[in-house]
């Protein structure tokens, strides 16, 4: 039997599988091989057949394991800040305006655009580094900031090696819908159609795109144009995602929802009416509260409204240069639990399982289970509570992804020390 075929057992664990029933054993115990999970469960109901095939025994001493920690709405890759932009908020001009007096988005344009795509992912790579650091295994990145064909695929593909140097996924979506470039400043239906018929196609074509999303709402594009846009992702068998009332309600996710969108994400803005029709669709709500907190808003998401349409609640980073300067899951998880009201369940679940649906990756990642990959995080806390509870305090142990340490230590003196494994393929 060669080494790939052995397996791997991970022993004196306490294990919060996140599935639907939010199963946990204490103590537990895993079995991995190939990358993959062969099983898990009580450890004392280890099948005696499985133990006979254990190459390795890893001691876990302990410690909570949960499954790697899934970032399902990010604009990591992006050139410079908006730190300024940001002092004006704090002086009381709003988002808006500074949008329309051509900041906003179109700063981070600009920046972009300047920087080459060696100096876009020297930039990116720290934000990244951030996030694996507290336990992601999975993220998604979407473009946006480039606004021409040539900057869009330079995005996506420093997205595509930031997968290769680092021991992450990177799902990636394509939002040139972001803002109306000044290439086509009053022309938003031309650039929706020029986005449509060319870019998607020549974009996917190269492999550099997993998904589609649309900024819909009032300084974004309308319903309408989000519609001829997910038709053209639908001709291409692609996924699709939206931002959607985050400054105000304009139809985006009832539209999103007819295309069963994977997720709506923001939703400030959306009602009882746009919960019923996400829950009918089976489309996740993407919470950001990084973001919601950026802006200063005073408008929360509907969540008892989602909760009694038993919508899925993921939560995300929203990490971008303008709303949400920040690269930390845990911060938007405690934000998710303190201003939006979540539960330290709903928000366990919003990072694991809920966040695995809003990407359409539930049959690989997000929970622990058989014939799940091998990915999950190893946390020096007394309860998955903690999860929701600290701010700034990365309790983040040590992360496995296909069955492999890939950063700290496994045992609780390395939990202080532990180290992030360098840059390599992978």
């Amino acid at each position: 039997m060669s080494s790939e075929e052995r397996a791997r057992l991970w022993m004196n664990a306490r294990i919060a599988t996140c599935d639907e029933a939010m199963t946990c054993f204490e103590p537990g115990a895993l079995v991995t091989r190939g990358g993959r999970i062969s099983w898990v469960g009580a450890a004392d109901q280890l099948p005696w057949e499985l133990r006979r095939e254990v190459g390795d025994t890893l001691n876990l001493h302990g410690a909570w394991v949960t499954p790697g920690l899934i970032d399902c709405h990010t604009h990591l890759v992006f050139a410079g800040t908006r730190a300024a932009e940001y002092a004006r908020r704090l002086r009381g001009e709003s988002y808006e305006d500074i949008a329309a007096s051509g900041g906003g988005i179109l700063t981070t344009v600009r920046a972009t655009r300047a920087a080459s795509e060696e100096q876009l992912l020297t930039q990116s790579a720290p934000r990244l580094e951030s996030l694996l650091a507290e336990g992601v295994t999975t993220l998604e990145v979407k473009s946006g900031y480039g606004l021409t064909l040539a900057d869009e695929a330079k995005m996506l593909r420093v997205a595509r090696r930031l997968a290769q140097l680092y021991p992450v996924r990177i799902v990636t979506s394509f939002l040139a819908a972001h803002m109306v470039p000044p290439e086509f400043a009053g022309q938003p239906d031309a650039y929706i159609d020029t986005l449509a018929k060319q870019w998607l196609p020549q974009l996917h074509g190269s492999g550099l795109v997993d998904g589609v999303d649309i900024f819909c709402d009032r300084i974004g594009f309308n319903a309408a144009q989000a519609g001829r846009l997910f038709d053209a992702a639908a001709a291409l068998s692609l996924p699709v995602h939206m931002h959607a009332e985050q400054l105000a309600n304009i139809g985006g996710s009832v539209l999103a929802s007819r295309y069963h969108a994977l997720s709506c994400d923001h939703l400030e803005w959306a009602g009882e009416t746009e919960a019923a029709a996400l829950a009918r669709a089976g489309t996740v709500a993407v919470l950001l509260p990084v973001a919601f907190y950026g802006l200063a808003e005073t408008h929360r998401p509907p969540i008892a409204a989602l909760r009694s349409a038993e919508v899925r609640m993921a939560v995300a980073t929203d990490c971008n240069p303008g709303s949400a300067p920040g690269a930390s899951l845990l911060l938007a998880l405690n934000m998710a639990a303190r201003i939006f009201g979540l539960t330290a369940e709903e928000v366990l679940a919003g990072c694991t399982r809920q966040a695995a649906h809003a990407l359409g990756l539930q049959g690989e990642i997000g929970t622990l289970a058989a014939g799940q990959r091998a990915d999950f995080a190893v946390w020096a806390f007394g309860t998955p509570e903690e999860l929701a509870y600290w701010s700034g305090f990365n309790r983040c142990r040590a992360v496995v992804v296909a069955g492999e340490l890939v950063r700290g230590s496994l045992t609780p003196a390395g939990a202080a020390g532990a180290k992030q494994i360098p840059r390599q393929a992978h």
